[in-house]
């Protein structure tokens, strides 16, 4: 198909990639990703696929706009505050990239909702900041064969890794369960290094880019772990585990629940 001179302008620097090329910004262009979190690591992550020309956005967040947010997530502005995440979201990445197809749900995702909101997207991305969502995210990515890319900060410590239901191990590979009330501290407890989101939600939008192309090697089997304080990555392989309670041999995990909120 003849691409207009504007389009060709836009993404130039994605063009002259051989990885990429005309053919593959059209993959992206036809991509529809879905951000879970329009906070900290869902800023970065939205922004840069719009950016990149991802053509159908999906922005899911319950939440409003508070000051204590503007320290990191930069979708947002202080005159934004008081105001619905997606809605400020969507009107940013719109502002970004006008032929986007943006969609705002101001909801919190359950295992009631969850998997009528992921039926029209191709790829996940976790950018939420709690354990009960985590899960709930993973087991229906997993019992939907949906690509889930993961991401997860705290004070000076972040961590990512791609889920490919199936192919190689998932998040329950790794944590089995949820832990115990008041056992693991949240953002608002221990406090978070603004930039540290940057990081890992940039991680997670080059995942994406990725898996859309079909190019290099993903976060797969590998857990990837920030230590900002000492500016170094590490990398832990992971195994699919066969016993694992919903990607297993032998799934205990059959249903979507509703987990205890603990952060």
């Amino acid at each position: 198909m003849p691409y207009s001179e504007d389009w060709i302008e836009r993404y130039s620097r994605h063009i002259i990639l051989s990885e990429v090329g005309g053919g593959g910004q059209q993959k992206i262009g036809n991509a529809k990703v879905l951000v879970l979190g329009a906070g900290g690591l869902g800023s970065p992550v939205a922004l840069y696929l719009a950016a990149a020309g991802v053509g159908t956005l999906g922005i899911v967040d319950n939440d409003v706009v508070d000051l204590s947010n503007l320290q990191r997530q930069v979708l947002h502005a202080t005159p934004d505050i008081g105001r619905s995440k997606v809605e400020s979201a969507a009107e940013k990445l719109q502002a970004i990239n006008p032929d986007l197809t943006i969609k705002p749900y101001k909801e919190l995702v359950t295992s009631a909702n969850i998997m009528d909101i992921f039926k029209d997207y191709d790829i996940v991305v976790d950018g939420t900041d709690n354990f009960p969502t985590r899960f709930l995210v993973n087991d229906a990515c997993v019992m939907a064969g949906k690509p889930l890319v993961h991401g997860a900060i705290l004070r000076f410590d972040g961590q990512a890794f791609t889920i490919i239901p199936y192919e190689g191990p998932c998040y329950r590979c790794i944590f089995r369960e949820p832990p115990p009330p008041g056992a693991v501290p949240n953002c608002s407890q221990a406090g978070i290094l603004g930039a540290v989101a940057g990081i890992i939600g940039t991680i997670q939008a080059t995942e994406v880019l990725k898996l859309i192309l079909g190019k290099g090697k993903l976060l797969t089997g590998r857990l990837l772990i920030l230590d900002a304080l000492d500016m170094s990555f590490r990398e832990t392989r992971i195994r699919k585990d066969p016993n694992c309670p919903i990607c297993g041999q032998n799934p205990t995990i059959t249903e979507l629940t509703d987990y205890e909120w603990v952060c």
